[in-house]
Protein backbone atom coordinates (compact mmCIF):
# COMPACT_ATOMS: atom_id res chain seq x y z
CA UNK A 1 0.00 0.00 0.00
CA UNK A 2 2.59 2.56 0.66
CA UNK A 3 3.62 3.11 -3.21
CA UNK A 4 -0.07 4.07 -3.37
CA UNK A 5 0.10 6.85 -0.86
CA UNK A 6 2.80 10.20 -1.95
CA UNK A 7 6.41 9.08 -0.07
CA UNK A 8 7.41 10.80 2.96
CA UNK A 9 11.46 11.71 2.80
CA UNK A 10 13.34 12.53 6.05
CA UNK A 11 16.69 14.83 5.14
CA UNK A 12 18.96 16.76 6.61
CA UNK A 13 18.72 20.47 5.65
CA UNK A 14 22.04 21.20 5.70
CA UNK A 15 22.25 18.56 2.51
CA UNK A 16 19.61 20.72 0.67
CA UNK A 17 20.20 24.16 0.37
CA UNK A 18 16.84 25.00 -1.14
CA UNK A 19 15.06 23.78 1.73
CA UNK A 20 17.40 25.06 4.20
CA UNK A 21 16.88 28.54 2.57
CA UNK A 22 13.28 28.17 2.38
CA UNK A 23 13.29 27.43 6.05
CA UNK A 24 15.23 30.81 7.14
CA UNK A 25 13.13 32.91 4.42
CA UNK A 26 9.81 31.27 6.25
CA UNK A 27 11.30 31.84 9.63
CA UNK A 28 11.89 35.32 8.71
CA UNK A 29 8.43 36.11 7.50
CA UNK A 30 6.38 34.28 10.10
CA UNK A 31 8.36 33.76 12.76
CA UNK A 32 8.59 30.65 13.10
CA UNK A 33 9.65 27.45 11.82
CA UNK A 34 7.95 25.09 9.41
CA UNK A 35 6.69 21.73 10.03
CA UNK A 36 7.01 20.01 6.79
CA UNK A 37 7.51 20.38 2.98
CA UNK A 38 5.79 19.24 -0.02
CA UNK A 39 7.12 19.44 -3.49
CA UNK A 40 5.12 18.31 -7.10
CA UNK A 41 6.82 18.26 -10.17
CA UNK A 42 6.11 20.09 -13.74
CA UNK A 43 6.00 17.35 -16.97
CA UNK A 44 6.40 17.58 -19.98
CA UNK A 45 4.30 15.50 -22.40
CA UNK A 46 6.32 13.64 -24.90
CA UNK A 47 3.28 12.77 -27.28
CA UNK A 48 0.25 12.59 -26.99
CA UNK A 49 -1.38 16.47 -27.47
CA UNK A 50 -4.98 17.40 -26.19
CA UNK A 51 -6.47 14.26 -26.24
CA UNK A 52 -6.59 13.32 -22.25
CA UNK A 53 -9.80 15.75 -22.28
CA UNK A 54 -11.18 13.57 -25.25
CA UNK A 55 -10.38 10.48 -22.82
CA UNK A 56 -7.39 9.24 -24.74
CA UNK A 57 -3.99 8.01 -22.96
CA UNK A 58 -1.06 10.29 -23.12
CA UNK A 59 2.88 10.12 -22.19
CA UNK A 60 4.44 12.30 -20.36
CA UNK A 61 7.20 12.15 -17.49
CA UNK A 62 8.15 14.68 -14.83
CA UNK A 63 10.64 16.62 -14.73
CA UNK A 64 13.24 18.39 -11.89
CA UNK A 65 11.77 21.48 -12.52
CA UNK A 66 9.07 21.95 -9.52
CA UNK A 67 6.93 23.80 -7.07
CA UNK A 68 7.96 23.24 -2.90
CA UNK A 69 6.22 24.66 -0.55
CA UNK A 70 7.38 24.83 2.66
CA UNK A 71 4.30 24.57 5.75
CA UNK A 72 3.25 25.35 9.08
CA UNK A 73 -0.54 24.17 10.55
CA UNK A 74 -1.85 27.09 12.83
CA UNK A 75 -4.35 26.78 14.88
CA UNK A 76 -5.88 29.74 13.77
CA UNK A 77 -8.26 29.29 10.83
CA UNK A 78 -6.16 31.22 8.30
CA UNK A 79 -4.44 30.17 5.52
CA UNK A 80 -1.45 32.81 4.81
CA UNK A 81 0.24 32.32 1.55
CA UNK A 82 4.07 34.19 0.59
CA UNK A 83 6.17 33.67 -2.37
CA UNK A 84 10.17 33.68 -2.46
CA UNK A 85 9.24 35.45 -6.21
CA UNK A 86 8.91 39.20 -4.84
CA UNK A 87 6.02 39.22 -8.29
CA UNK A 88 3.68 36.92 -6.55
CA UNK A 89 2.23 39.31 -3.84
CA UNK A 90 1.33 37.74 -0.38
CA UNK A 91 -2.27 36.36 0.13
CA UNK A 92 -4.44 35.43 2.91
CA UNK A 93 -7.95 34.68 3.74
CA UNK A 94 -10.03 32.14 5.82
CA UNK A 95 -10.35 28.30 5.10
CA UNK A 96 -13.95 28.55 5.64
CA UNK A 97 -14.77 31.00 3.14
CA UNK A 98 -12.85 29.80 -0.62
CA UNK A 99 -13.66 32.07 -3.02
CA UNK A 100 -11.59 31.60 -6.17
CA UNK A 101 -11.54 34.49 -8.56
CA UNK A 102 -11.92 32.99 -12.30
CA UNK A 103 -11.76 36.36 -14.06
CA UNK A 104 -8.45 36.78 -13.05
CA UNK A 105 -6.25 33.37 -12.74
CA UNK A 106 -3.47 34.90 -10.36
CA UNK A 107 -0.78 32.71 -8.70
CA UNK A 108 -3.14 32.17 -5.26
CA UNK A 109 -6.22 31.03 -7.08
CA UNK A 110 -4.64 27.88 -7.91
CA UNK A 111 -3.27 27.07 -4.45
CA UNK A 112 -7.02 27.52 -3.26
CA UNK A 113 -8.03 24.90 -5.83
CA UNK A 114 -6.03 22.43 -4.56
CA UNK A 115 -7.21 23.16 -0.49
CA UNK A 116 -10.80 23.25 -1.93
CA UNK A 117 -10.54 19.60 -3.85
CA UNK A 118 -9.49 18.43 -0.34
CA UNK A 119 -11.83 19.92 2.31
CA UNK A 120 -14.27 19.06 -0.28
CA UNK A 121 -13.32 15.94 -0.20
CA UNK A 122 -13.55 15.05 3.44
CA UNK A 123 -16.21 17.45 3.64
CA UNK A 124 -13.80 19.24 6.61
CA UNK A 125 -15.95 21.27 8.65
CA UNK A 126 -13.15 22.93 10.77
CA UNK A 127 -10.36 23.02 8.56
CA UNK A 128 -6.53 23.97 10.05
CA UNK A 129 -5.41 26.83 8.75
CA UNK A 130 -1.81 27.27 7.22
CA UNK A 131 1.61 29.40 7.11
CA UNK A 132 3.17 28.39 3.68
CA UNK A 133 5.72 29.82 1.90
CA UNK A 134 6.05 29.05 -1.80
CA UNK A 135 9.20 28.42 -4.17
CA UNK A 136 8.36 27.40 -7.73
CA UNK A 137 11.13 26.69 -10.43
CA UNK A 138 9.09 26.11 -13.54
CA UNK A 139 8.45 28.73 -15.71
CA UNK A 140 5.40 30.08 -15.72
CA UNK A 141 2.52 29.66 -18.35
CA UNK A 142 5.26 27.66 -20.35
CA UNK A 143 3.51 24.37 -21.10
CA UNK A 144 5.45 22.68 -18.49
CA UNK A 145 2.03 22.43 -16.26
CA UNK A 146 3.29 24.91 -13.43
CA UNK A 147 -0.50 25.73 -12.57
CA UNK A 148 -1.10 22.02 -11.60
CA UNK A 149 1.61 21.56 -9.92
CA UNK A 150 0.95 24.32 -7.83
CA UNK A 151 -2.68 22.98 -7.44
CA UNK A 152 -1.42 19.29 -6.35
CA UNK A 153 1.13 20.57 -4.16
CA UNK A 154 -1.37 22.21 -1.93
CA UNK A 155 -4.04 19.40 -2.79
CA UNK A 156 -0.87 17.19 -1.14
CA UNK A 157 -0.14 20.22 1.92
CA UNK A 158 -3.78 20.36 2.73
CA UNK A 159 -4.01 16.13 3.18
CA UNK A 160 -1.21 16.32 5.40
CA UNK A 161 -2.00 19.75 6.98
CA UNK A 162 -5.32 18.23 8.49
CA UNK A 163 -3.87 14.78 9.07
CA UNK A 164 -5.54 12.92 6.42
CA UNK A 165 -4.24 10.34 3.66
CA UNK A 166 -5.46 9.40 0.23
CA UNK A 167 -4.01 7.19 -2.47
CA UNK A 168 -1.94 9.29 -5.49
CA UNK A 169 -4.65 8.00 -7.98
CA UNK A 170 -7.27 9.46 -5.34
CA UNK A 171 -5.08 12.93 -5.42
CA UNK A 172 -4.71 12.72 -8.73
CA UNK A 173 -8.80 13.17 -9.77
CA UNK A 174 -9.38 15.26 -6.99
CA UNK A 175 -6.96 17.48 -7.98
CA UNK A 176 -8.08 17.14 -11.38
CA UNK A 177 -11.36 18.43 -10.55
CA UNK A 178 -10.14 21.37 -8.16
CA UNK A 179 -8.28 22.75 -11.27
CA UNK A 180 -11.83 23.21 -13.23
CA UNK A 181 -12.80 25.97 -10.17
CA UNK A 182 -10.57 28.42 -12.18
CA UNK A 183 -12.11 27.54 -15.69
CA UNK A 184 -10.03 25.11 -17.29
CA UNK A 185 -11.58 22.12 -18.34
CA UNK A 186 -8.58 20.01 -18.47
CA UNK A 187 -8.10 16.37 -18.62
CA UNK A 188 -6.12 15.03 -16.00
CA UNK A 189 -2.81 14.41 -17.15
CA UNK A 190 -0.91 17.44 -15.42
CA UNK A 191 -2.21 16.34 -12.01
CA UNK A 192 -1.52 12.10 -12.88
CA UNK A 193 2.12 12.44 -14.03
CA UNK A 194 2.85 15.17 -10.82
CA UNK A 195 1.20 12.23 -8.15
CA UNK A 196 2.32 8.98 -10.35
CA UNK A 197 5.42 9.65 -11.89
CA UNK A 198 8.83 7.67 -11.22
CA UNK A 199 12.30 8.75 -11.55
CA UNK A 200 14.08 6.99 -14.77
CA UNK A 201 11.07 6.51 -16.65
CA UNK A 202 7.85 7.79 -18.67
CA UNK A 203 4.13 7.02 -18.25
CA UNK A 204 1.93 6.35 -20.46
CA UNK A 205 -1.37 7.32 -17.92
CA UNK A 206 -4.78 5.93 -19.21
CA UNK A 207 -8.07 7.59 -17.46
CA UNK A 208 -11.43 5.89 -16.68
CA UNK A 209 -9.76 3.98 -14.94
CA UNK A 210 -7.28 6.10 -13.68
CA UNK A 211 -3.67 3.98 -14.79
CA UNK A 212 0.08 4.83 -15.16
CA UNK A 213 2.14 2.49 -17.05
CA UNK A 214 5.97 2.84 -17.08
CA UNK A 215 7.49 3.60 -20.58
CA UNK A 216 11.38 3.24 -20.62
CA UNK A 217 12.72 5.94 -23.32
CA UNK A 218 15.27 4.88 -25.45
CA UNK A 219 19.34 4.67 -24.88
CA UNK A 220 21.22 7.04 -27.11
CA UNK A 221 19.10 10.18 -26.86
CA UNK A 222 18.06 12.79 -24.56
CA UNK A 223 14.89 14.81 -24.57
CA UNK A 224 15.46 18.72 -24.68
CA UNK A 225 13.28 21.16 -23.99
CA UNK A 226 12.96 25.06 -25.34
CA UNK A 227 11.15 27.67 -24.25
CA UNK A 228 9.55 29.68 -26.95
CA UNK A 229 9.11 32.73 -24.73
CA UNK A 230 5.35 33.35 -25.63
CA UNK A 231 3.76 32.58 -22.56
CA UNK A 232 0.29 30.97 -22.71
CA UNK A 233 -2.22 31.03 -19.53
CA UNK A 234 -4.64 28.46 -19.99
CA UNK A 235 -7.43 29.99 -17.69
CA UNK A 236 -6.74 33.40 -19.16
CA UNK A 237 -7.30 32.59 -23.24
CA UNK A 238 -9.92 30.91 -24.49
CA UNK A 239 -8.45 29.01 -27.12
CA UNK A 240 -7.98 26.14 -24.85
CA UNK A 241 -11.73 25.83 -23.76
CA UNK A 242 -12.63 26.54 -27.55
CA UNK A 243 -10.98 23.14 -28.48
CA UNK A 244 -12.40 21.13 -25.61
CA UNK A 245 -15.56 22.29 -26.97
CA UNK A 246 -15.23 21.85 -30.88
CA UNK A 247 -14.14 17.99 -29.33
CA UNK A 248 -17.42 17.98 -27.39
CA UNK A 249 -19.50 18.92 -30.17
CA UNK A 250 -17.63 16.47 -32.84
CA UNK A 251 -18.44 13.65 -29.99
CA UNK A 252 -22.15 14.88 -30.46
CA UNK A 253 -22.36 14.98 -33.95
CA UNK A 254 -20.68 11.65 -35.09
CA UNK A 255 -22.99 9.75 -32.26
CA UNK A 256 -26.01 11.28 -33.60
CA UNK A 257 -24.71 10.30 -36.98
CA UNK A 258 -24.20 6.07 -35.90
CA UNK A 259 -27.76 6.29 -34.01
CA UNK A 260 -25.85 6.53 -30.76
CA UNK A 261 -27.36 8.32 -26.98
CA UNK A 262 -26.12 11.94 -28.54
CA UNK A 263 -26.74 13.42 -25.51
CA UNK A 264 -24.71 11.22 -22.79
CA UNK A 265 -21.40 10.96 -25.36
CA UNK A 266 -18.95 13.39 -24.01
CA UNK A 267 -15.71 12.74 -25.05
CA UNK A 268 -14.19 11.70 -28.59
CA UNK A 269 -13.43 8.55 -26.99
CA UNK A 270 -16.75 7.47 -25.83
CA UNK A 271 -17.69 7.02 -29.35
CA UNK A 272 -14.86 4.95 -30.62
CA UNK A 273 -15.74 2.77 -27.50
CA UNK A 274 -19.53 2.37 -28.19
CA UNK A 275 -18.76 1.82 -31.89
CA UNK A 276 -16.17 -0.98 -31.04
CA UNK A 277 -13.98 0.08 -33.91
CA UNK A 278 -10.19 1.22 -34.03
CA UNK A 279 -8.76 4.17 -34.50
CA UNK A 280 -7.94 4.21 -37.76
CA UNK A 281 -11.92 2.89 -38.63
CA UNK A 282 -12.51 6.14 -36.36
CA UNK A 283 -10.73 8.52 -38.86
CA UNK A 284 -13.20 6.99 -42.07
CA UNK A 285 -16.12 7.68 -39.99
CA UNK A 286 -14.81 11.17 -39.09
CA UNK A 287 -14.46 12.09 -43.34
CA UNK A 288 -17.74 10.05 -43.79
CA UNK A 289 -19.53 12.56 -41.45
CA UNK A 290 -17.41 15.78 -40.69
CA UNK A 291 -17.16 18.59 -43.28
CA UNK A 292 -13.99 20.62 -43.15
CA UNK A 293 -15.88 24.23 -43.34
CA UNK A 294 -16.46 25.00 -39.96
CA UNK A 295 -19.53 24.96 -38.53
CA UNK A 296 -21.87 28.08 -37.19
CA UNK A 297 -24.26 27.20 -34.14
CA UNK A 298 -26.92 27.40 -36.30
CA UNK A 299 -25.77 24.46 -38.37
CA UNK A 300 -24.87 22.66 -34.68
CA UNK A 301 -28.66 22.90 -33.70
CA UNK A 302 -29.75 21.89 -36.99
CA UNK A 303 -27.92 18.22 -36.85
CA UNK A 304 -28.84 17.74 -33.44
CA UNK A 305 -32.38 18.96 -33.32
CA UNK A 306 -31.70 21.59 -30.99
CA UNK A 307 -32.52 25.42 -30.16
CA UNK A 308 -29.85 27.69 -29.95
CA UNK A 309 -30.60 28.18 -26.11
CA UNK A 310 -30.40 24.56 -25.22
CA UNK A 311 -26.93 24.46 -27.31
CA UNK A 312 -25.59 27.12 -24.88
CA UNK A 313 -27.10 25.79 -21.74
CA UNK A 314 -27.03 22.46 -22.04
CA UNK A 315 -23.77 21.67 -24.12
CA UNK A 316 -21.52 24.76 -24.43
CA UNK A 317 -19.13 26.13 -21.43
CA UNK A 318 -19.58 29.33 -19.79
CA UNK A 319 -16.32 30.96 -21.67
CA UNK A 320 -17.37 29.57 -25.26
CA UNK A 321 -21.10 31.08 -25.45
CA UNK A 322 -19.75 33.78 -27.65
CA UNK A 323 -18.17 31.63 -30.07
CA UNK A 324 -20.30 31.91 -33.17
CA UNK A 325 -18.30 29.02 -35.46
CA UNK A 326 -16.42 25.69 -34.79
CA UNK A 327 -14.06 23.72 -37.04
CA UNK A 328 -15.37 19.81 -35.42
CA UNK A 329 -13.84 17.81 -38.70
CA UNK A 330 -10.25 19.09 -37.87
CA UNK A 331 -10.13 18.63 -34.69
CA UNK A 332 -11.53 15.00 -34.26
CA UNK A 333 -9.10 14.21 -37.10
CA UNK A 334 -6.08 15.67 -34.83
CA UNK A 335 -7.27 13.78 -31.78
CA UNK A 336 -8.02 9.88 -33.15
CA UNK A 337 -4.55 9.87 -35.15
CA UNK A 338 -2.60 11.32 -32.15
CA UNK A 339 -4.15 8.72 -29.90
CA UNK A 340 -2.90 6.03 -32.31
CA UNK A 341 0.81 7.81 -32.55
CA UNK A 342 0.64 7.55 -28.31
CA UNK A 343 0.11 3.72 -28.61
CA UNK A 344 2.50 3.35 -31.22
CA UNK A 345 5.42 5.45 -29.54
CA UNK A 346 4.92 3.03 -26.15
CA UNK A 347 4.92 -0.17 -28.77
CA UNK A 348 8.39 1.40 -30.14
CA UNK A 349 9.62 1.86 -26.44
CA UNK A 350 8.89 -1.34 -25.58
CA UNK A 351 9.93 -3.17 -28.29
CA UNK A 352 13.16 -1.08 -28.94
CA UNK A 353 13.88 -2.01 -32.63
CA UNK A 354 17.41 -0.59 -33.78
CA UNK A 355 15.61 2.20 -35.80
CA UNK A 356 13.67 2.79 -32.30
CA UNK A 357 15.22 6.71 -32.59
CA UNK A 358 14.35 6.91 -36.35
CA UNK A 359 10.46 6.01 -35.57
CA UNK A 360 10.22 7.97 -32.33
CA UNK A 361 11.34 11.42 -34.11
CA UNK A 362 8.74 10.87 -36.69
CA UNK A 363 5.95 10.38 -34.75
CA UNK A 364 7.10 13.21 -32.69
CA UNK A 365 7.54 15.19 -35.68
CA UNK A 366 3.54 13.92 -36.90
CA UNK A 367 2.26 15.14 -34.04
CA UNK A 368 3.57 18.62 -34.65
CA UNK A 369 2.32 19.07 -38.09
CA UNK A 370 -1.03 17.81 -36.53
CA UNK A 371 -0.99 19.99 -33.47
CA UNK A 372 0.11 22.99 -36.27
CA UNK A 373 -2.65 22.03 -39.14
CA UNK A 374 -5.34 20.24 -37.62
CA UNK A 375 -5.83 21.67 -34.15
CA UNK A 376 -4.71 24.73 -34.85
CA UNK A 377 -2.39 25.45 -31.24
CA UNK A 378 1.00 26.81 -32.20
CA UNK A 379 2.28 29.96 -32.99
CA UNK A 380 5.09 31.67 -35.19
CA UNK A 381 7.11 31.48 -32.70
CA UNK A 382 7.14 27.85 -31.97
CA UNK A 383 7.18 26.82 -35.83
CA UNK A 384 10.44 28.99 -35.91
CA UNK A 385 11.65 27.05 -32.87
CA UNK A 386 10.95 23.31 -34.18
CA UNK A 387 12.66 24.11 -37.38
CA UNK A 388 15.93 25.22 -35.51
CA UNK A 389 15.84 22.20 -33.36
CA UNK A 390 15.32 19.87 -36.49
CA UNK A 391 18.31 21.67 -38.16
CA UNK A 392 20.57 21.13 -35.52
CA UNK A 393 20.22 17.69 -35.30
CA UNK A 394 17.03 16.97 -33.54
CA UNK A 395 15.49 13.70 -34.53
CA UNK A 396 12.15 14.73 -33.54
CA UNK A 397 10.60 17.66 -32.17
CA UNK A 398 7.12 19.05 -31.09
CA UNK A 399 5.08 21.63 -28.95
CA UNK A 400 4.32 20.35 -25.92
CA UNK A 401 1.56 21.24 -23.39
CA UNK A 402 -1.40 23.49 -24.56
CA UNK A 403 0.51 24.92 -27.35
CA UNK A 404 -0.14 28.98 -28.18
CA UNK A 405 3.31 29.62 -27.04
CA UNK A 406 5.14 27.56 -24.37
CA UNK A 407 7.89 24.82 -24.96
CA UNK A 408 8.73 22.63 -27.64
CA UNK A 409 10.28 19.31 -26.55
CA UNK A 410 13.17 17.53 -29.01
CA UNK A 411 14.64 13.94 -29.04
CA UNK A 412 18.63 14.90 -30.08
CA UNK A 413 21.05 12.23 -30.38
CA UNK A 414 23.01 12.24 -27.04
CA UNK A 415 26.32 12.76 -28.88
CA UNK A 416 24.75 15.63 -30.63
CA UNK A 417 23.69 16.77 -27.34
CA UNK A 418 26.54 19.94 -26.91
CA UNK A 419 26.41 21.00 -30.55
CA UNK A 420 22.48 21.30 -30.05
CA UNK A 421 22.27 23.26 -27.19
CA UNK A 422 25.14 25.82 -28.34
CA UNK A 423 23.40 26.09 -31.80
CA UNK A 424 19.74 26.85 -30.52
CA UNK A 425 21.02 28.94 -28.17
CA UNK A 426 22.55 31.05 -30.83
CA UNK A 427 19.92 30.83 -33.36
CA UNK A 428 16.74 31.70 -31.36
CA UNK A 429 17.92 33.12 -28.63
CA UNK A 430 20.86 35.09 -28.80
CA UNK A 431 19.27 37.03 -31.80
CA UNK A 432 16.50 38.39 -29.68
CA UNK A 433 16.74 40.91 -27.51
CA UNK A 434 13.73 40.08 -25.52
CA UNK A 435 15.18 36.22 -25.28
CA UNK A 436 18.60 36.84 -24.41
CA UNK A 437 18.06 37.30 -20.90
CA UNK A 438 15.62 34.34 -20.62
CA UNK A 439 18.55 31.86 -22.22
CA UNK A 440 19.67 30.00 -19.47
CA UNK A 441 16.68 28.71 -17.91
CA UNK A 442 14.91 28.19 -21.39
CA UNK A 443 16.67 24.91 -22.73
CA UNK A 444 18.00 23.01 -21.14
CA UNK A 445 17.47 18.57 -21.57
CA UNK A 446 15.97 16.58 -18.83
CA UNK A 447 15.13 13.39 -17.54
CA UNK A 448 12.35 11.46 -16.11
CA UNK A 449 11.64 12.79 -12.53
CA UNK A 450 9.40 11.33 -9.72
CA UNK A 451 6.33 12.71 -8.64
CA UNK A 452 4.96 14.36 -5.60
CA UNK A 453 7.16 14.07 -2.16
CA UNK A 454 6.53 15.17 1.23
CA UNK A 455 9.69 16.49 3.08
CA UNK A 456 10.42 16.17 6.72
CA UNK A 457 13.55 17.05 8.64
CA UNK A 458 15.36 14.36 10.21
Amino acid sequence: MAADVPGTLPVQLVEQPRLQKLKEMFISKFGSAPKFYVRAPGRVNLIGEHIDYCGYAVLPMAIEQDILIAVEPVKTQVVQLANTNSLYLDFSTSVNNIHINKTKPQWHNYFLCGLKGIQEHFGLNNPTGMNCLLDGTIPPSSGLSSSSALVCCAGLVTLRANGKTLSKVELAEICTKSERYIGTEGGGMDQSISFLAEEGTAKLIEFSPLRATDVRLPSGAVFVIANSCVEMNKAATSHYNIRVMECRLATKLLSKSKGLDWKKMLRLHDVQTKLGVSLEEMLTIVEEVLHPEPYSTEEICKCLGISLEELCSQILSQNTQDVSTFKLYQRAKHVYSEAARVLEFKKICNEAPANALQLLGELMNQSYISCREMYECSCPELDRLVDICLQFGAIGSRLTGAGWGGCTVSMVPTDKLNTFLKNVKKAYYQTDVQRLPLENNSLFATKPGRGALVFVEA
